[in-house]
């Protein structure tokens, strides 16, 4: 008997007797506001358990013959495809042309619409079927042939790109650009034109209208929570032309999931110069993207909060609220009364 006496002295939750409780509208009210607060905080707090966050570590880049896929979305405006031509080199001054590359030009009208459509690589080889000599004739003959033919073909790209000029034709230039894991750079620019060709065309560097709007350039597959600060860029010229150059950081980086699969990517900073074309300068507007590669690479882990994190937050949470509202109800109780019963003395609960 003694035992179970002192058992119920330490109960820290006592209970009323039932003609001792006194329910009231307010207390009503509150307690309506109160499990609905509570609701709202633990939704909240379910979703906040269920979400992920990320956990960023640093380590040296340890990769080794891997190529760097370049993923280039770019129009120009104010110059038509057969005047664009797309190039990388590395730092060794090697030209990675000859790599995977898988880069097409869409045509524009003035209003922006496609209107054709090229793939880079069938003009690179349709450029080599026509050089090709035939065994059987002589070299004067050969010569002869291919000079017609150089003039020929001149003029007929001088005409169809003034039309195109005339009509405000744009290019949209797009794919991907495989290349060697080192620093280098590529550029988009006028100069796979001859350059009587070009002058021809546009009559001196300064009327070339290099314009363009980057619409995405990325280094790798993209993974939640990832900004590419060229994304959106747009740099329009007017009256005047020149070379942008964009230097680029490139930062190595794996994002795990919390699937465990892995994703290797790269993110990156970029800074912007730009030099305006003289009429004494030899030189020919283009858009230069040099990058290089940072020796630290980045890990991104996605992780889940623990179960025992969510349980104390809840009863935190939960708990709080529930004190809260007793604290209210217990002063809207003695404010109604203090305002029906003014001249009784004060009541509690």
């Amino acid at each position: 008997m003694r035992m179970k006496q002192a058992i119920r002295s330490i109960d820290a939750f006592p209970r009323a007797e039932d003609h001792l409780l006194q329910k009231t509208q307010s207390g009503a009210l509150v307690s309506v506001v109160g499990l609905v607060i509570m609701a709202l905080l633990f939704l909240h707090e379910l979703r906040y358990y269920l979400t992920t966050y990320t956990v960023h570590q640093m380590s040296v880049d340890l990769k080794r013959g891997e190529t760097l896929p370049i993923h280039i979305n770019m129009t120009f405006p104010s110059l038509p495809c057969d005047v664009l031509s797309v190039d990388a080199i590395d730092m060794s001054g090697k030209h990675e042309v000859d790599l995977d590359t898988n880069i097409w030009k869409l045509r524009l009208n003035n209003d922006g619409h496609i209107i054709g459509t090229e793939y880079l690589s069938d003009l690179v080889e349709k450029e080599h079927a026509e050089h090709k000599h035939d065994g059987n004739k002589d070299e004067h003959e050969d010569s002869d042939q291919k000079f017609q033919f150089f003039d020929q073909a001149a003029e007929n790209m001088i005409k169809k790109v003034k039309q195109a000029l005339a009509h405000g034709e744009g290019c949209r230039v797009y794919g991907v650009l495989d290349v060697q894991r080192v620093a280098g750079n590529f550029h988009i620019s006028v100069h796979g034109l001859n350059i009587y060709v070009a002058q021809m065309i546009f009559e001196g560097s300064i009327h070339v209208n290099i314009s363009h709007i980057i619409h995405d350039l990325s280094f790798g597959p993209k993974y939640p929570g990832i900004h590419n600060p060229l994304d959106g860029t747009e740099r329009i010229l007017h009256g005047t032309s020149g070379t942008f150059k964009y230097y680029i950081k490139i930062v190595p980086t794996e994002y795990r999931y919390i699937s465990k699969e892995v994703l290797p990517t790269n993110q990156f900073s970029v800074t912007e110069y730009f030099s305006p074309m003289k009429d004494s300068d030899r030189t020919w507007p283009a858009v230069y993207f040099l990058y290089d590669l940072s020796p630290i690479t980045v890990t991104i882990r996605e992780e889940r909060r623990s179960f025992l994190h969510f349980i104390t937050r809840l009863c935190a949470v939960l708990g709080g609220t529930f004190a809260l509202t007793g604290m209210l109800d217990r002063w809207m109780f003695r404010l109604v009364e203090a305002l029906t019963k003014p001249n009784a003395r004060s009541a509690y609960r």
